[in-house]
């Protein structure tokens, strides 16, 4: 439907604000937006046609159809940290005199702990892209490698396929990651990717890169490619789609082993260096988390492991 001419026009200025100011990411500022647009329209319907009109009655009612509609409660929360991010600014430009989603009560997502692969599934998954990776195939090479690295790393998906070659520092066996809030972080990998990665610049890359004239070939440069770190099969920057689908086939190759995508071999690095010793405090430096409340589920993770394992082992439980 469309919306009275003065929330369209806050509408572009809160997009203007999410991008530059606040500097998210792109699929976040989506996310915001899309919200906003939701409870715009909720509250047109009310009759409410400037962003002052809108009161915690209109915000309220919003969440209500949401729950009635049969939202998950995670889905409600996330849509009233939009609509409160959304009043705060508006509030703060002098759109409305008070910021009336300041007074709603946040609604607690339930928060499930995440699957995560166990060691000997994620040696599988690896060395069955390594076979592949050995008949010399430049994409099996590359898809070997990308797992080997999210795996060592634990970044994600956006911030791997972000990746340029220069990127690597091949000394310290670190890559610089640009992460949420343009935050930039080194992340440590081990030798198991550092040969992945070395195979991948030697005999994979060169082959799929391609010049500025669509020219496939490692001679004559690869400014087509530009300075992506991982190709697609035409040459130019692999997207998130390619390696979550590569991600998914390689896992439904091992036995047993849950269907995860790049996000789940990130759960996987946090879980498994914690439960070799690594201090919560480090594991979320290299995660690159904000908050350590983010990283402490990895140690819920590793309690539940524990105890499934004692379930399963010891005779008296």
């Amino acid at each position: 439907m469309s919306l009275p001419p003065q929330f369209d026009d806050a509408l572009e200025q809160f997009e203007r604000h999410l991008r530059a100011e606040r500097g998210l990411a792109a699929h976040t500022v989506r996310g915001y937006l899309g919200d906003v647009q939701g409870l715009l329209e909720h509250v047109s319907r009310r009759g409410r046609r400037e962003i002052a009109d809108i009161d915690l009655a209109d915000l309220r009612s919003w969440l209500a159809n949401l729950s009635v509609r049969g939202r998950a409660r995670s889905t409600i929360a996330r849509r009233t940290s939009g609509a409160a991010a959304f009043t705060s600014w508006a509030h703060g430009r002098g759109l409305a005199g008070r910021d009336v989603g300041g007074l709603l009560a946040r609604p607690k997502a339930a928060r499930t702990l995440p699957t995560v692969l166990r060691a000997d599934q994620i040696k599988a998954a690896i060395d069955g892209a390594k076979e592949r990776a050995d008949s010399g195939d430049p994409v099996a090479i590359r898809d070997w490698t990308i797992t080997e690295l999210l795996y060592a790393t634990g970044i994600r998906v956006g911030e791997l396929v972000a990746l340029d070659v220069d990127d690597l520092d091949g000394h310290r066996r670190t890559v610089k990651v640009l992460g949420k809030g343009d935050k930039e972080r080194s992340v440590p990998f081990g030798v198991p990717a550092e040969r992945a990665l070395a195979q991948w610049l030697d005999s994979g890359r060169p082959h799929l890169a391609v010049t500025v004239s669509g020219g496939s070939g490692s001679s004559g440069g690869s400014r087509g490619s530009g300075p992506a770190l991982f190709l697609g099969v035409r040459g130019h920057r692999i997207d998130q789609r390619t390696v979550r689908r590569l991600i998914h086939e390689q896992m439904m190759e091992v036995e047993g082993a849950p269907d995860l995508g790049p996000h789940g071999l990130r759960h996987t690095a946090a879980t498994h260096l914690l439960e070799g010793g690594a201090d919560l405090r480090s594991v979320q430096e290299l995660l690159g988390h904000a908050t350590l409340a983010t990283t402490q589920i990895y140690t819920h993770v590793s309690v539940e492991r524990l105890k499934r394992a004692y379930d399963q082992a010891h005779p008296r439980a």
